[in-house]
């Protein structure tokens, strides 16, 4: 019986796996090697926020994700740049954080989008397409988080490419492996079967 449970759960988890990395092949390491000259425009990179210390500063991982969309922006690959975090309590304020940064390095203020309800990977992805008017777009974040990322957007109706925001390296890698282990099953759970309570609002399309 023991036995018999293991390979139930180390099928689920291949099945999961299968379904949620099926979009692997649109992760880019060298960002420049992307062509979106024939894009909609405006063309928008989407950052997911990550932890921002009480200062207000940035955490490393998340200053990447940030320092990784401003390139793509002067490279001209993008021309608007989404910012998307948590902010459910008046001291904490991810995507206000991220704008703070890149108004700071000479992006636009126009050129800069907020979100301040993407609490969730999934909720940022459904935001970015009901709210703010996507199909299509440029995901930022560590490459580890990709896999999901990728497979929420398109699950989603978002045609998406990934650009890792690897840049150093995290400490906390190991731990941050096995927490996405356990995202994947829930992303996956989230599509199939229960979505979940995303703060939904009046439109707001990116131009």
């Amino acid at each position: 019986m023991t036995l018999a449970i293991l390979l139930t759960v180390l099928v689920g988890f291949g099945l999961v796996r299968h379904d949620v990395h099926r979009y692997d092949s649109r992760i880019l390491t060298e960002a420049e090697t992307l062509d979106t000259s024939n894009w909609r425009r405006p063309r928008v990179a989407i950052v997911f926020g990550a932890s921002v210390y009480s200062s207000g500063a940035l955490s490393p991982m998340l200053e990447d994700r940030v320092k990784t969309a401003l390139a793509l922006y002067r490279a001209q690959k993008i021309d608007r740049i989404l910012v998307s975090g948590d902010n459910r309590t008046p001291s904490y304020n991810e995507p206000k954080a991220m704008q703070d940064y890149l108004l700071t390095h000479a992006v636009a203020p126009r050129d800069v989008i907020v979100d301040y309800a993407g609490r969730s990977t999934y909720e940022t992805c459904q935001r970015a397409r009901d709210i703010f008017g996507l199909h299509q777009a440029l995901l930022v974040t560590q490459q580890f988080h990709l896999p999901r990322a990728l497979y929420l957007a398109h699950s989603l109706g978002i045609e998406a490419y990934g650009v890792a925001a690897d840049q150093q390296p995290y400490g906390s890698m190991g731990y941050q492996l096995a927490r996405e282990m356990g995202a994947e099953i829930k992303a996956c759970f989230n599509v199939h079967i229960s979505p979940p309570a995303t703060i939904l609002g009046d439109k707001m399309p990116i131009e």
